[in-house]
């Protein structure tokens, strides 16, 4: 097991949120508040708590709004990948941004995944860059229990063997653990990419052919806020959780 935590994050805030609508006409995705602070600034606090060096973050619907909000944020450094000519999904947000992260593996992110943490437990990130193993482990991604999260409208992602090694959900199935944003991968795996768009889950799924791609579970509880409805859902669980 590693004890190098990456120093960067990819953070993904440049999509168009349809699934937010309306709430996404006047504003992105990653700047919705819940429990009274931006999605974006849950993930990047969570980060700089981790003590994470560096954020990429990409722009690219309602970008200005995003660029003016982290202006000011000094932990982790900021830099902006500008994908406002054309959005790229996120495999191709990752090669535009490439000569902006780590030499090393690096943190993935989405802005829309949440999670509360288990009281006393080992902050999530800690434990989670405490499994990545690069001589087993070609990417790492953080899970979460599909029948315990919230705001999960959709059977379940992977199935895990006893070693941590993940399998994509089989069609027509149900799989006990969702993707919960977060991961780790290799800059290598991109090496001969040469498409300016492209999705990143194939990536995924065909480490997972490889045996190369694994998962490590949440202690907590996952809070995926994908819709107007799951904000509500997600402030209900985050004060049910304070002291």
């Amino acid at each position: 097991m590693s004890t190098c935590a990456p120093d960067t994050v990819m953070v993904f805030a440049a999509g168009l949120g349809t699934r937010m609508r309306p709430v996404t006409d006047a504003m992105p995705k990653s700047m919705i508040p819940v429990a009274g602070k931006p999605l974006i600034d849950h993930m990047l606090d969570r980060f700089a708590e981790a003590g994470t060096a560096r954020a990429v973050v990409n722009v690219h619907y309602l970008a200005d709004q995003i660029e003016t909000h982290l202006r000011a944020r000094k932990n982790p450094e900021i830099i902006l990948s500008d994908e406002r000519a054309a959005l790229l999904d996120q495999g191709g947000g990752i090669m535009k941004a490439m000569p902006h992260l780590s030499s090393g593996p690096f943190y993935i992110c989405n802005t829309d995944a949440l999670w509360i943490e288990r009281r006393g437990s080992q902050p999530a990130l800690t434990r989670f860059a405490a499994q990545w193993d690069p001589a087993e482990m070609d990417i790492l991604l953080l899970v979460a229990q599909t029948a315990t999260s919230v705001g999960v409208d959709w059977p379940g992602d992977f199935a895990a063997d006893g070693a941590g090694r993940l399998a994509k959900r089989a069609e027509g199935a149900s799989a006990p653990y969702v993707y919960a944003g977060v991961g780790i991968m290799k800059p290598e795996l991109f090496a001969r990419e040469k498409r300016p768009v492209f999705r990143l889950a194939p990536y995924f799924f065909d480490a997972a052919e490889r045996g190369r791609l694994y998962g490590h579970a949440l202690d907590g509880i996952w809070l995926h806020v994908g819709t107007p409805e799951a904000i509500k859902e997600a402030e209900t669980a985050i004060a049910r959780r304070r002291p």
